[in-house]
């Protein structure tokens, strides 16, 4: 189904969202709704779906108006009068004007707009999340879930409800009433879910909220519901788990280093993937703890991550491969990470073959990979070597150069070229086809 083409009128202030309000179903040909040009928004110049009026008499649909006072916007964009959002007032009669009009049209195959739904407002959203911490607090998780539940929907039902209860405090009050679940974690498992699922809905997290979830207990909870939790809660978890690291909050990372079960959680998230959003979520988890904490490599090292890194790179989407290769090229600072890198057959052909295929971001990593996998050990970084020349990292390499890449990048594929040139068999020392059509040939 297409939107029918609604017939703006000159005059009007046309500012940059275009909000999609009325459904054609298969109109006559040649047909189309002409829509009265009060029922268009002053902004998007779309026909209204929730009509508010501002105290200047003009109307404006609600998402256009409070999108524009979110971006800086103090005035009504019409009169240029001063303008707050809690002065806006729902005009039910041109809503139910607009709803009628859709009906009488019905023949041109445009749908009725639905009567929006009451928005929550500030006082309502500190209340419910008072209520929320209080239940918590003192132990009635039945009555916890059910409002979390309610929190969760009306979050999700609009962005200005998700606004107006972030702005209540909403990720403190649940990080908090987490907090108090933890410890019962047998017995209100479910709510602890729920829990982590309304989180993610009101991130970002602050650091009140993060050091709430980074708690021992809270962590230990996580961990439980990361491993052994249902679909979407574990998916919630990895979530919620890679928000904290990703903050470089010093204190929540140690704390997660020490957390039982959790490498093991991370590692089982790759190796037997729930989603991709779980998958991207455990490999960001997992690279800010080996980047910021001591022994996470060779825990992760341990666990078998390098191989199943390795085998991630074949047929992973863009994102996936980034991250996979940012954690790779992390845990090959140990001698355990590139002795596994060593005995994995596929390792430096997948390597060079995300060189310069994926993006910049993969290139950075995958040179620096291969760097530190050809210049640490004199024996196996000689096979290591002799493996990228066969499928061909030198060309590679040199067409990098060319086209250009910056800092520690370039300065990893010149010296790898080096390496690698240091490699070849003497009845294979650079001849003038190795540059054929570069201008700018490695010396």
């Amino acid at each position: 189904m297409t939107r029918p083409r609604l017939r703006a009128r000159a005059g009007r202030v046309a500012l940059s969202s275009e909000i999609p309000l009325a459904v054609m179903r298969r109109p006559a040909a040649g047909a189309a709704a002409d829509v009265p040009d009060h029922f268009l928004c002053p902004i998007s110049l779309d026909m209204m779906r929730d009509p508010v009026t501002a105290p200047t008499g003009i109307t404006y649909d609600r998402d256009s108006v409070e999108g524009w006072l979110e971006r800086g916007g103090a005035t009504c964009p019409v009169t240029s009068r001063p303008l707050r959002l809690e002065e806006l007032v729902p005009n039910h009669a041109t809503r139910r004007m607009i709803q009628e009009w859709c009906v009488a049209n019905r023949a041109l195959g445009v749908e009725r707009v639905p009567t929006p739904r009451v928005p929550v407002s500030a006082a309502d959203a500190c209340e419910h999340f008072a209520a929320v911490s209080a239940a918590a607090k003192r132990g009635d998780g039945p009555a916890c879930r059910q409002m979390v539940a309610r929190a969760r929907a009306l979050g999700k039902e609009s962005e200005r409800n998700r606004r107006c209860f972030a702005s209540a405090g909403a990720a403190r009050a649940l990080a908090s009433a987490f907090s108090h679940l933890a410890a019962f974690y047998q017995a209100e498992a479910r709510t602890l879910e729920d829990i982590l699922a309304a989180l993610v809905v009101f991130f970002p997290l602050d650091e009140e909220s993060r050091r709430c979830i980074a708690s021992p207990a809270s962590l230990d909870a996580v961990v439980s519901i990361l491993s052994h939790g249902e679909h979407v809660a574990r998916v919630s978890a990895a979530v919620v788990v890679r928000e904290i690291a990703s903050s470089c909050d010093n204190q929540c990372l140690q704390a997660m280093s020490k957390a039982n079960g959790l490498y093991e959680a991370l590692v089982k998230l790759v190796a037997k993937p729930i989603s991709p959003q779980a998958t991207k979520a455990a490999l960001v988890t997992a690279y800010y703890l080996v980047t910021n904490t001591e022994h996470a490599a060779a825990r992760l090292v341990d666990l078998g991550m390098v191989g199943l890194l390795v085998e991630l790179l074949a047929d992973a989407d863009k994102g996936t491969t980034e991250k996979a290769l940012a954690v790779l090229d992390s845990v090959l600072i140990t001698d355990k990470g590139r002795d596994k890198a060593y005995a994995h057959a596929l390792a430096v052909p997948a390597l060079v073959k995300k060189t310069m295929h994926v993006s910049d971001m993969a290139t950075e990593f995958a040179v620096s990979a291969l760097w530190r996998l050809c210049k640490n050990s004199p024996e196996d970084g000689g096979r290591c070597k002799a493996e990228a020349l066969q499928v061909g990292a030198f060309q590679k390499l040199l067409l990098l150069l060319q086209l250009g890449c910056e800092g520690i990048t370039k300065e990893r594929a010149s010296e790898l070229l080096k390496l690698l040139n240091g490699s070849r068999d003497s009845a294979e020392c650079i001849e003038t086809a190795d540059f054929k059509g570069l201008k700018r040939p490695f010396t």
